[in-house]
């Protein structure tokens, strides 16, 4: 019915920078937060940053200033910015949308991509 899919991952250097995109396709009535989270070799998945539809931002700590999240609704899509990478930025990063589908208009569920694989290695 929705489906996210990811794009932008890769290996860079570290200092470096990528840029990352998830959009949004399907029975779509309306999306309200978006967000990325990543998951590290042998870590539990955490947050990267959110962005509701208005445009309102929430970082990680320690990524707030290398990091910056951005959204285009109108191509129900979301995108992070990431620089000055670092080897512990190394994860498969997740795009995550709560979504309000037409075929349950009044019911909000999360959805999640497929992940995009990121390694900041020299």
């Amino acid at each position: 019915q929705v489906q996210l899919v990811e794009s932008g991952g890769g290996l860079v250097q570290p200092g470096g920078s990528l840029g990352l995109s998830c959009a949004a396709s399907g029975s779509i009535f309306s999306i309200y937060t978006m967000g990325w989270y990543r998951r590290a070799p042998g870590k539990q998945r955490e947050l990267v940053a959110t962005i509701t539809r208005s445009g309102s931002t929430n970082y990680a700590g320690s990524l707030k200033g290398r990091f910056t999240i951005s959204r285009d609704n109108a191509k129900n899509t979301v995108y992070l910015q990431m620089n000055s990478l670092k080897p512990e930025d190394t994860a498969v990063y997740y795009c995550n949308a709560n979504i309000e589908i037409l075929r349950s208009i009044g019911s909000i569920y999360g959805y999640w991509g497929q992940g995009t694989q990121v390694t900041v290695s020299s």
